[in-house]
């Protein structure tokens, strides 16, 4: 229970109707789930408005409404609230229901097109290694000191994440890491958030169907890090060509990292093969079990975060040797014949390019290359034909097939990314709708030596189609498919 008074600090109030000193039990922006004593939140969304449903919120018991405008009925036994922007009060008003539980950690946010993942996972595996209490917000797991728990989006909705953030000071935590998307600050799922520390990681071409323009999602991503305070610090990827771009307007103090420029924190990848990476960060060499050059900025980002967190160098450098890849990323095994398999979460040109790269600096050169690749359904359409053409250019040979269709016909998606093959590459390429069936001809076609690559949904353990999620796991289809 909190008083109504005390969670709409700094909310955006602009007009109150009725009783002020009211006792609140939680916090509701879907009305289906609105009970007695509740403070339902009407948000105006991508899909429908919130304030359509006001009557069946206070139908259900709600005592309290915040919306932006005010119904043409209010009842005198609720509340009403009027604000600025709703989403924006209900990420403020989650975090003063909760006791502002950002505020009691070290809260780290990483941003970017590629690479959150890898970083937040491996922050938290460094800093457990050190000693520390973490916890972990990511797109594959959270996890409250030793509780895991599945996830279901990049960024949870502002409930949830103050629920989550709560559990982790209750549990002791120290830090926690988090993966930021750009569909969370645009829909200010971050509202109220107190952040530590910021990291840009890069930005190449994505989630278009959602931003319209790459100047939109450049704008989103760049929101993050235009709301840190100056207690914040921000470390930017500075080979990024919006890596500066992050740092205009930001009050945090400004650090880089870079494998190619003058930076705060400098590397450079001695050794680059399919057992891991040999780098030197800062002028010392470390080996790390991860592989490829995408991965050696990623370590890099993970090696500054640690250090503006005051660890140091030796400590930090010995705790990232003994850190493993994230679950489906770059996920590397050889099978009992002798083919190398290889599952990623690729599903962006430039990661299924760095990825394809890497295994091409890894590669004796007689061996054989077999992509799997699809793209997924109600998501962006331009990068299917620049994914296909990627995938078809750096393979010896293409494998198209679903990823998670969702509502498209899983045809017409593999019809758009062959748009994208030319003359020659097209003889590359075979289509193959059914997901394992794919990967089980990719495994035909391999002979000893070999590798295979089926990219896109990673750590993913299901695909989605037409509203269902079947089971479906691409790294134990591969195994049984080579073993």
């Amino acid at each position: 229970m909190k008083n109504l008074s005390n969670i709409l600090y700094k909310a955006g109030l602009l007009e109150t109707k009725g009783l002020m000193d009211r006792e609140i039990k939680g916090l509701e922006f879907d009305s289906r789930k609105v009970q007695s004593g509740t403070l339902f939140v009407a948000i105006k969304g991508l899909t429908t408005d919130g304030h359509l449903y006001i009557p069946n919120a206070i139908e259900s018991g709600a005592s309290v409404v915040v919306c932006e405008d005010f119904p043409k009925s209010t009842p005198e036994r609720v509340t009403f609230i009027r604000v600025r922007d709703s989403a924006y009060a209900l990420g403020v008003l989650a975090s003063n229901f909760y006791d502002n539980p950002s505020e009691k950690i070290k809260l780290i946010g990483v941003t970017g097109t590629n690479g959150k993942t890898t970083i937040v996972t491996l922050l938290h595996d460094l800093f457990s290694q050190l000693g520390y209490a973490c916890g972990l917000i990511s797109t594959v797991r959270n996890i409250i000191g030793q509780k895991e728990i599945l996830a279901n989006f990049t960024t949870p909705d502002p409930l949830q994440l103050n629920g989550l953030l709560h559990q982790m000071t209750e549990a002791g935590c120290e830090y926690v890491f988090m993966e930021v998307s750009s569909h969370a600050i645009v829909q200010h799922r971050i509202a109220g958030l107190s952040f530590t520390g910021g990291v840009f990681t890069n930005l190449t071409h994505d989630h278009l169907d959602f931003h319209k323009t790459f100047s939109e999602y450049l704008k989103a991503k760049k929101g993050f890090f235009d709301q840190l305070g100056t207690r914040a610090f921000v470390i930017t990827n500075l080979d990024d060509k919006n890596g500066m771009v992050m740092l205009q307007n930001t009050l945090a103090r400004k650090m880089t990292y870079s494998l190619r420029g003058m930076a705060d924190f400098k590397g450079k990848v001695l050794e680059n093969g399919f057992s891991g990476l040999q780098l030197q960060i800062d002028g010392r060499e470390v080996w790390c079990k991860l592989v490829g050059e995408f991965n050696a900025y990623n370590l890099l980002a993970i090696y500054s975060t640690a250090r503006m967190l005051g660890r140091e160098p030796e400590e930090t450098l010995t705790a990232l040797s003994n850190c493993k890849p994230a679950e489906g990323r770059f996920d590397f095994f050889k099978g009992p014949k002798g083919v190398i398999g290889i599952v990623d979460y690729a599903h962006t040109p430039d990661a299924l390019e760095n990825v394809l790269k890497t295994i091409e600096d890894a590669r004796t050169g007689a061996e054989k290359l077999i992509t799997v690749v699809g793209c997924g359904g109600n998501r962006d359409a331009a990068k299917r034909p620049a994914m296909a053409a990627i995938a078809a250019r750096l393979s010896t040979q293409v494998i198209l097939t679903s990823d998670n269709p969702r509502n498209e016909p899983a045809e017409q998606i593999i019809e758009e990314m062959k748009a994208g093959l030319n003359a020659v590459s097209i003889r590359k390429a075979i289509s193959i709708i059914n997901r394992r069936e794919a990967i089980n001809a990719a495994c035909a076609l391999a002979q000893p030596g070999d590798i295979i690559l089926v990219a896109g949904k990673g750590h993913e353990k299901y695909q989605e189609i037409k509203g269902v999620k079947y089971p479906f796991d691409d790294k134990q289809i591969l195994k049984e498919f080579l073993g």
